[in-house]
């Protein structure tokens, strides 16, 4: 089966049926190694369904997943961070009652040795990888011994991104990641998306701020109604061309859209 070398990412057709509704219908996806992609789209329009079936949440009713060439089943989300895909939610999914150790080896811990009910923590280890992480993504936390309950949300969203980068991602999914923030904690998240496209990691970006898409992406996908109508040059087009697309309605496209 030929495929390009540097698309990490690939979807043919792919396709998800509840009963006789169509979520999501023939989706072909790409995203390539360093590249920052948004996925935008109305409500309803297809975008947390195409990302729960290509990282396990769901399994799609037809169509194929290619993960660095390969043909891939992710049955669970294990499947999908094993092979190197790491999902920040909007929820973020973290333990508040955890500090920031804690929390970046969520479901990873590192022990001593593991003896049941006897099982030792190896904290001190712990820590070091996470202060690495921290550094690695240009996040900085007072203490890291506090737990999340007491951080600020955008600290909170700076420690699940630090988690996903931190764990040798081959591909970052982000959720709406400033959605809840305010506008000094969604600067410093969006430095860190930065960050990682200086590092060469790719991102899926779904979300709903086209100013924020336009600063911090490459390319933008556009769902409607449960299709992918859309990809477009973040460079090249606007606002229009892009709202055009998630409605439907002709507000002066331009040529740099390009329709699937």
């Amino acid at each position: 089966m030929a495929t390009d070398e540097g698309v990490v990412l690939e979807t043919r057709g792919l396709t998800k049926h509840y009963g006789g509704v169509e979520a999501l219908t023939g989706a072909d996806f790409t995203i390539r190694r360093g590249e920052h992609v948004a996925i935008v789209g109305d409500n309803g329009a297809g975008k947390s369904t195409f990302v729960r079936n290509i990282t396990g949440v769901e399994r799609p009713t037809s169509g194929s997943i290619l993960f660095e060439g390969q043909d891939v089943q992710f049955r669970a989300p294990i499947d999908s961070r094993n092979h190197g895909i790491e999902t920040v939610y909007q929820n973020l999914a973290l333990a508040d009652h955890l500090d920031v150790p804690s929390n970046i080896f969520l479901g990873r811990e590192a022990y001593y040795f593991r003896l049941g009910p006897l099982s030792w923590l190896n904290k001190r280890k712990m820590r070091r990888e996470a202060e690495r992480v921290l550094e690695r993504t240009g996040i900085k936390i007072p203490d890291l011994t506090q737990p999340l309950m007491s951080m600020s949300g955008g600290q909170r969203q700076c420690v699940a991104i630090s988690r996903a980068a931190g764990w040798g991602a081959k591909l970052i999914i982000m959720d709406e990641p400033t959605a809840a923030l305010g506008i000094q904690e969604t600067t410093r998240v969006e430095t860190i998306i930065k960050g990682l496209k200086e590092q060469g990691i790719p991102v899926i970006l779904i979300s709903h701020n086209l100013r924020q898409v336009f600063k911090l992406v490459d390319r933008i996908v556009v769902f409607r109604r449960g299709r992918i109508v859309g990809s477009l040059d973040a460079k090249t087009t606007d606002g229009n061309a892009v709202v055009s697309l998630i409605t439907g309605i002709d507000q002066g496209v331009h040529a740099d859209a390009s329709y699937i």
